[in-house]
């Protein structure tokens, strides 16, 4: 009897720890969620630019304030990935939220060009805290609970919600824009601050990084990570350019709506068309990777990448705009499938900092290559500029995926 009494006590509380983890796991998933929403629920980006010209800024300044946002993103992200691996993940997630907060709401009440670039600053600085932060905390949450093989799906889960935020937001700013340019600004700046209880609440289980020289440490994890381990440098160059190629594509949308003589009333429904199409994507990442596996997923990304460009390039007409929706259907699975293999080859005490590193590649890609091709565009046409886009893409993207297929690493790197 006591013995059988002692058999039922430990049941009971295994039972009770087995709860107790998969409350507190859905509870830091559901907190990332929120956080994602805070940051992608975007009223602003609809209307921004008739914001702006009513408060009597013309496209140069606009041009000035955009590249602040970039500078101030980029020129912190390595630095803050590696703060959220010493500082914690959650803490910086927690500094993120806050400066976000402060961005918009400085925004909010503000009129003037010096105040804009305020709250570009601050509005850089928290996506820079967050960036990294939130992928390396959801992947030691996994790995805390015996549960890494979910990750991508949880990755994908994330991911199509900050799609389905920034979709359904461009429906509402119209809305609320009808009433006041301005009047999407102070719901932003609540929609925002949910981010930080949301951040208050995540629980870390990931072990702080104790350094003595940070500097010297922040270049060592650069030198592993794009040098020492080779798997992990191509897979990172790799998906840097992938992203880099996305984001680009995302400041063609409108250009070829211009092109196509689109009605102004059907930008908004496109661009929430869109997101969803990258969210539904998302949602079965881990599946098709399941599916394929990773060599075959390289493959099909990049030639489905550069091909995209190349299909809408050839058709700036409808036709073209159909296959910007197969486009955006790759980019859905293509990101937090790469994110995915980076984590799972990389250490935790330097996850954040790797996946920082990451962001930094697409940024630096990114502000390297969006100059020339809008001179381009400019210059000669829409097509043209595209074109040159897929070869800058697909060169270097080939390389590193040739270097991937050469690469055979002779034990795991984790």
């Amino acid at each position: 009897l006591i013995t059988s009494f002692i058999l039922n006590f430990k049941l009971l509380l295994s039972f009770e720890k087995k709860n107790r983890n998969h409350v507190s796991l859905k509870k830091n998933i559901i907190a990332l969620y929120l956080i994602k929403v805070s940051k992608w629920f975007t009223l602003v980006m609809p209307i921004i630019v008739l914001f702006y010209k009513e408060c009597g800024l013309d496209l140069a300044d606009i041009f000035i304030l955009k590249s602040i946002y970039s500078i101030a993103m980029v020129s912190l992200e390595i630095p803050t990935g590696y703060l959220a691996d010493v500082w914690g993940r959650r803490n910086c997630l927690i500094a993120g939220c806050i400066f976000c907060f402060l961005g918009f709401s400085n925004y909010s009440i503000s009129d003037t060009f010096t105040a804009f670039f305020l709250s570009e600053v601050l509005l850089g600085f928290g996506q820079s805290l967050v960036s990294g932060a939130d992928s390396a905390l959801l992947y030691d949450t996994m790995l805390h609970y015996k549960k890494e093989d979910e990750y991508l799906k949880y990755e994908g889960r994330v991911t199509m919600i900050g799609n389905f935020s920034e979709a359904f937001a461009g429906i509402f700013s119209g809305l609320l824009a009808v009433y006041s340019l301005r009047l999407p600004f102070y719901v932003q700046s609540g929609i925002a601050f949910i981010g930080i209880p949301a951040a208050i609440a995540l629980t870390e289980h990931a072990a702080k990084t104790r350094i003595k020289n940070s500097f010297a440490n922040i270049v060592q994890i650069i030198r592993y990570s794009l040098f020492t381990n080779k798997e992990l440098c191509y897979n990172i160059m790799f998906s840097g350019i992938i992203g880099a190629a996305t984001l680009t594509m995302a400041w063609f949308v409108q250009p070829l709506l211009i092109e196509l003589d689109t009605p102004t009333t059907w930008f908004g429904i496109i661009w929430t068309i869109l997101n969803l199409t990258v969210g539904i994507s998302a949602l079965y990442s881990d599946k098709l990777d399941q599916r394929l596996g990773s060599m075959k997923m390289y493959t099909l990304i990049l030639f489905f990448i550069t091909g995209g460009y190349i299909a809408v390039a050839f058709n700036v007409s409808y036709i073209g705009l159909v296959c910007l929706f197969f486009f955006y259907i790759v980019r859905g699975f293509a990101t937090p499938i790469l994110k995915g293999y980076i984590n799972q080859i990389t250490f935790s005490e330097m996850r954040a900092t790797v996946l920082s590193i990451r962001n930094f590649v697409i940024r630096l890609m990114f502000a390297a290559m969006a100059p020339l091709v809008g001179w381009l565009h400019d210059l000669y046409s829409l097509s043209i500029a595209l074109q040159a886009t897929a070869v800058i893409i697909f060169v270097p993207g080939l390389f590193f995926l040739i270097l991937q297929y050469r690469y055979k690493p002779k034990e795991p790197s984790v």
